[in-house]
This record gives C-alpha cells, sequence and structure tokens, in this order.
C-alpha cells in the first residue's frame, strides 16, 4: 500500500471539508493506495502528465488533485471546493508549481 503525501496545506484544507465528503475522498485516496481506480476522477494534463482530480458532490463540488503514478507514494497537491465549472486559474496555477517542486526535489535526492 502506497503512503499518501499532502503537499503544502492541502491536509489542512481538507479537514476544512464537509464530513461526508472528507470521508468521500479517504475512500476514494485508500482505492488509490491500493492500486485501484477510484470512483470518481478525471486527468489532468494542463497541471502535469500524471495528474488527476478526485471528485466529489457533497453539499458542494470537493476536489482534490493528486499524482499517484510514483512507484513509491500518492502525491496530493491541493484540495479545494470548486465553485464554477472550470477550475479556477490561481487553484491550477498552485498545483502545477507544488508539482514541479516535488519532481525537482525527486530528482535532486
Amino acid at each position: 500500500m502506497k503512503p499518501v503525501f499532502w503537499l503544502g496545506d492541502s491536509l489542512a484544507r481538507l479537514r476544512e471539508f464537509p464530513a461526508d465528503a472528507v470521508h468521500d475522498l479517504g475512500y476514494q485516496l485508500e482505492l488509490l493506495q491500493h492500486g485501484d481506480e477510484p470512483k470518481d476522477w478525471k486527468p489532468m494534463p494542463s497541471i502535469g502528465v500524471g495528474v488527476s482530480e478526485l471528485r466529489v458532490q457533497a453539499g458542494g463540488a470537493f476536489r482534490i488533485i493528486y499524482l499517484a503514478r510514483l512507484p513509491e507514494a500518492v502525491y496530493v497537491l491541493h484540495a479545494f471546493q470548486k465553485k464554477s465549472r472550470r477550475t479556477a486559474r490561481p487553484d491550477v496555477e498552485l498545483c502545477r508549481r507544488r508539482l514541479q517542486a516535488l519532481l525537482a526535489e525527486r530528482r535532486h535526492a
């Protein structure tokens, strides 16, 4: 089972979600940890290769952007509540910066 690594404030943000959203996202993350496909996800190639989004409806639209293709862990780049049809530019840019920092750190390790 892969561990989950929370980048930046992603875990703190998740903890602010309603209990139903936290429970559902936790279950989907557990599926990822075991190498299984989550129930509601979509690829996010605009952020980076292998980056995807977990989607939950629980009194609102809640999202986790993650990278699970690396063998050592599932990396959560960001957690947020989606308020419009498109993912907000600041959320996408934050995910890109965190992904770039993660990949740079792995290259230098």
